[in-house]
């Protein structure tokens, strides 16, 4: 038995403020040399949605292999067009096989790390600020 999962709803803003605020952290950490998911973990804990943190990672990483290059994240309220590509992977408005021309085995990664960040996106509730650890 298998069960569908459509993409998750990122119409709402916070699921896409959650997306573009997790890429733009795994990018800063990969930049400074860090291991990206410890600092996924911390910024989604304020979410309450902590455990997708090894997700995020794979689906940042998987990316940027299909791409070829570095993920480049937007400033401020700006999203880069990078965070608009991933924004339309996981919703579905922009199919891989569309916007990412690359080889079978990087194609076949990705595609699985989507389904998986959208299976995962679909078990957590909606993210919502987590008041005891904006006070830590």
């Amino acid at each position: 038995m298998s069960r569908q999962f459509p993409p998750p709803r990122l119409d709402d803003s916070l699921h896409r403020t959650l997306l573009v605020e997790a890429a733009r952290c795994w990018r800063n950490a990969r930049d400074e040399g860090e291991p990206p998911q410890p600092f996924l973990f911390t910024i989604l804990a304020s979410h309450r949605c902590e455990m997708l943190a090894p997700v995020f990672d794979s689906l940042m990483h998987l990316c940027e292999s299909a791409l070829g290059r570095a993920l480049v994240v937007g400033r401020s309220v700006e999203l880069s067009g990078d965070e608009h590509l991933l924004l339309g992977l996981v919703d579905g408005s922009k199919p891989r096989r569309v916007c990412i021309d690359c080889a079978a085995g990087p194609a076949t990664a990705l595609d699985c790390a989507i389904c998986s960040t959208r299976i995962m996106m679909a078990c957590v509730p909606c993210p919502r600020p987590d008041p005891t650890v904006a006070n830590r």
